[in-house]
């Protein structure tokens, strides 16, 4: 009994250790291409005669206001998450079974990272590059109306996520527009997929509840 329980217990640790090395896998493939979007940017930016970070200016007022505005998707996220009615359901069963699973080993510092890096790649190529070059060409209105919906189709998980993303898309676009600093709409987006982030982590995993 005593060799069965230290074989299994080894087993154990090996599985451990794997799984440790697939999260840490996880998080630099997670950075690695959400860091790509800006370069990403820069490239397009450049065959679209867009400079990605001319609307970007560091001030301490629009930073705050960066927070501020994060607080309205959050709240939508949360009624989301608490309460998930219709097609919202769906989502977050895809959370609970494919994404939990991810990101459960990860470090608070791991998670805002990735939600860092997101804020800023995601934000260059979007608002600073695609919808700022759609609103020379296109006017200011349809330049945010085509650049959140490919926002929302390039997060194709349910056609419910890809309106929700859509929305978000034309959201932090009109934050944008309102304030005129890319700084404002990379902070909303980075706090907004930070705590989204954290509140996946805390939620038990499948595994956790089958074994309760």
């Amino acid at each position: 009994m005593r060799l069965a329980h230290a074989n299994e217990k080894e087993r154990d640790d090996v599985i451990d250790d794997d799984d440790a090395q697939d999260d840490g896998g996880i998080v630099q493939i997670a950075v690695i291409f959400e860091a790509g979007l800006a370069p990403l940017a820069l490239v397009i930016g450049w065959l679209l005669g867009q400079r990605p970070l001319e609307g970007f200016e560091w001030a301490a007022r629009d930073a705050a206001w960066g927070a501020v505005a994060a607080l309205p998707m959050l709240g939508m996220f949360w009624l989301a998450w608490r309460w998930p009615a219709g097609s919202l359901a769906e989502i977050k069963k895809y959370c609970i079974e494919e994404l939990i699973p991810v990101f459960r080993d990860c470090g608070w510092h791991d998670l805002a990272l990735i939600a860092l890096v997101a804020g800023i790649g995601e934000e260059l190529l979007f608002r600073g590059t695609i919808q700022a070059a759609l609103s020379r060409w296109l006017g200011l209105w349809p330049g945010l109306a085509v650049a959140s919906l490919l926002f929302g189709f390039l997060h194709p998980i349910t056609p419910t996520y890809v309106a929700i993303a859509t929305l978000l898309g034309a959201y932090l676009g009109a934050v944008w527009i309102a304030t005129g600093n890319l700084l404002t709409v990379i902070i909303a987006h980075a706090i907004y997929d930070f705590v989204a982030l954290v509140i996946l982590h805390l939620e038990p995993s499948e595994r956790s509840r089958g074994s309760d």
